[in-house]
């Protein structure tokens, strides 16, 4: 019988136990001795300082949550998946103390590596800064975390780096409970996106990544006994199509809400611009707070500053869509721009800056112009399996016509579009020669020809 005494509190959520801290929405969360220890690492306890959704929160203001608090939702979620597959017949021969202890860990440092406006800048592939994930190991292996591991859990930090990384799970002596947990963390239907879909919805104020049932879910998730992954028993068949729905809404609504895209990319710009002058590396372990005001002193009398004081300054004053270009509506330039390095959307923007400036006399600079194009790295997939009750399996989109939809092409190319922002002063001037996507589609077009000749 496998000993957690986190399940025992989250058993006894409702009595008074004294070990509990609540999350909105007016969530109990258990805390044994060890979690605490954990959470009050200086690495843990600088989430606290770092938002979850970074630009969301100039458009929707009530956005202001951190990443420690959707940390303590996705171990709350870990323990809720632990309580459902413990008794399960097929997971419950490979779970053992160990791995579970692991999972809990992996739960509560997942986010670890992350620095402030971390998903943005790792878009554009600066050489100089890792992947947010290579970070959580050296965080683990020394310091404060490895002596919490040492002191409580009946784990490495190798079992824990394990789950979080794929490549590296292949070597963990227990295979079976490292993959099962692995795609529990990182997958189409996994505890992170239980919890961010569900929290960022709440902060934001809109119901989009609320309307499914997470509790309903949850209690029909199965093993898929040929690849011993997370799957979704048929009863939750719904549960899963209204999650995928949700995710995408989200991210049409919300993530990719053309003003958030406007604040995105006059940051990235920003970074680009001042990269050479800031030394991002020693920014990784700040807080938001400190890497604006380092950004904010690193720009002043540079292009970058309008941007950055835009962005963080006493007036909002973010960039305005001209032109927006989607799947269904502009593909050629969806599929001419998209996915390209970051570098060569900048360039971009110096050649259509230049032809703007000949063609219609308006004078315009290439900081005046920002491209937003879907970045290099894809979304995860949205599909996962569903275990039929004739013993069949079969993905999500092959019985349900509203995922079958969002399947068939990459997610990325329905929720995310090519947009093209201007400085605020200059939009109105553009109009009066630019006043169609037709007539910037045209100048995107030959840009982008010229662009390709010079740097073939």
């Amino acid at each position: 019988m496998i000993e957690l005494p986190e399940l025992d509190l989250l058993y006894r959520a409702g009595a008074d136990t004294g070990s509990l801290i609540r999350i909105p929405p007016a969530d109990s969360i258990p805390l044994t001795d060890r979690v605490r220890r954990i959470l009050d690492t200086a690495a843990v306890r600088r989430l606290a300082g770092i938002s979850q959704l970074g630009m969301v929160a100039l458009v929707y203001p009530g956005a202001m949550h951190t990443r420690f608090e959707h940390t303590l939702g996705v171990y709350q979620n870990a323990l809720r998946l632990l309580a459902r597959f413990l008794g399960d017949p097929l997971a419950s021969q490979w779970l053992d103390e160990k791995s579970c202890d692991a999972f809990l860990v992996a739960a509560l440092v997942h986010d670890l590596g992350h620095w402030p406006f971390c998903h943005p800048i790792e878009d554009m592939q600066l050489d100089q800064l890792p992947r947010h994930e290579s970070r959580v190991g050296q965080l683990l292996r020394d310091g404060e975390l490895a002596d919490c591991l040492t002191q409580d859990w009946r784990c490495d930090a190798e079992d824990i780096i394990g789950l979080l990384d794929p490549a590296h799970a292949a070597a963990q002596t227990n295979c079976q409970a490292t993959t099962f947990l692995a795609s529990c963390l990182s997958g189409p239907i996994d505890i992170d996106k239980l919890d961010y879909l569900q929290r960022d919805s709440l902060h934001c104020g809109v119901d989009y990544g609320r309307n499914f049932d997470a509790g309903r879910l949850i209690s029909s998730l199965v093993v898929d006994p040929v690849t011993g992954h997370l799957a979704v028993g048929e009863k939750g068949r719904t549960a899963a199509e209204m999650m995928v729905f949700a995710r995408y809404i989200m991210f049409s609504e919300v993530y990719w809400h053309h003003a958030v895209r406007s604040a995105t990319a006059m940051l990235q710009r920003s970074v680009f611009l001042l990269h050479n002058r800031v030394d991002l590396q020693a920014t990784l372990s700040m807080t938001d707070a400190d890497w604006i005001a380092r950004l904010r002193r690193a720009g002043q009398g540079s292009l970058a500053e309008p941007m950055i004081e835009g962005l963080f300054g006493p007036r909002r004053q973010l960039f305005k869509r001209v032109a927006e270009f989607s799947v269904l509506g502009g593909i050629e330039i969806h599929q001419r721009l998209a996915r390209r390095p970051y570098w060569w959307l900048v360039g971009l923007c110096e050649i259509l800056a230049d032809r703007i400036s000949h063609c219609s006399g308006v004078a315009v600079a290439p900081a005046d112009l920002l491209i937003d194009a879907p970045p290099v790295k894809l979304e995860v997939d949205i599909n996962t399996t569903v275990l039929l009750t004739d013993g069949r399996a079969a993905s999500l989109g092959d019985v349900s016509p509203v995922v079958a939809v969002l399947a068939k092409e990459q997610f990325d190319n329905y929720v995310k579009r090519v947009r093209i922002f201007v400085r605020p002063d200059l939009r109105q001037e553009l109009r009066q020669h630019y006043s169609t996507s037709d007539h910037w589609s045209q100048l995107l077009i030959e840009s982008a020809d010229q662009a390709e000749k010079e740097w073939a």
